[in-house]
């Protein structure tokens, strides 16, 4: 069988659970990343060997397996990230939240960075391979996702600091040192949301990392502001990733909580995902 046709019937075949831009793009992803095929329009045969892992790629697909868990990667930022089902699979609201801290403190500059459930370890990473000078921290309640964080520092060729810690328990605040800049993404979906979840995230992604414990959507959120009032240094900031419909109440709590400059941002989307505050001067 010819590449190009093994790709068209892969693209048929996962259409049926995917929109078709995103079908071909996936189809795509697997020959590139998986099979190192980059040129799926050309006459040349699909090498036989390779036939079998297409089609347990397909099946698994199929299944509606995420196609990162499958190929064990996914690309956040330009680098490549391990990704395992113990950890989210970075996504492009993630990068902007990355890029936004990007903008606002230029290179040239130290900074010490907090990322509390830092997961694959994807933003601090990304910050250091753009800010070398940065000095970066992260942590997580997860030691296999630590395990995964660790995993992509030393594959990048990247310095960073990962910790084990329950941000929830203000006992293991105690570990942690002062810093320029805490930036999370925490859980916020409370468990009554879970069936308005798409069915592929319920089913492979972590759910540690995914919902609060409670019905308190907020829980995490009003943890990290008061732990951020205590380590971030005067005139430092907080950056959070929100849930598109719960940014004005993020903002409340931040605010108090007697932070600065509180600002809600929309991602490309128009939707509300970022906040960002200033820790007081003094």
């Amino acid at each position: 069988m010819k590449t190009a046709k093994a790709y068209r019937h892969l693209f048929q075949q996962i259409t049926g659970i995917y929109e078709e831009r995103e079908a071909r793009n996936i189809a795509r992803i697997v020959f590139e990343d998986a099979f190192g095929i980059h040129n799926l329009n050309g006459e040349d045969l699909f090498p036989a060997d390779l036939t079998k892992q297409l089609q347990v790629i397909a099946q698994r697909l199929l299944k509606g397996e995420p196609l990162q868990y499958i190929l064990g990667q996914a690309d956040f930022y330009g680098l490549k990230f391990f990704v395992t089902p113990d950890t989210l699979i970075p996504r492009a609201e993630t990068e902007e939240l990355v890029y936004e801290i990007l903008q606002e403190h230029v290179a040239g500059t130290a900074r010490s960075v907090l990322d509390i459930g830092t997961g694959t370890g994807c933003i601090p990473l990304v910050l250091k391979q753009e800010r070398p000078q940065w000095a970066v921290t992260g942590v997580d309640v997860s030691p296999d996702a630590l395990k995964v964080a660790h995993r992509n520092a030393a594959h990048l060729g990247l310095s960073a600091d990962f910790q084990l810690a329950n941000i929830l328990e203000e006992a293991a605040w105690a570990t942690l040192s002062t810093y320029d800049i805490v930036v999370s993404n925490p859980p916020y979906i409370p468990p009554s949301e879970a069936r308005l979840m798409p069915e592929h995230v319920l089913q492979h992604e972590p759910h540690l990392a995914l919902f609060t414990d409670t019905e308190d959507a907020l829980v995490f959120y009003r943890a990290i502001a008061r732990l951020a009032r205590q380590r971030l240094a005067p005139g430092g900031k907080l950056y959070f990733e929100l849930n598109e419909f719960n940014g004005y109440e993020v903002l409340s709590l931040v605010e108090s909580e007697d932070f600065k400059d509180v600002e809600l941002r929309k991602d490309m989307s128009g939707k509300i995902r970022i906040l960002s505050a200033r820790q007081p001067d003094q």
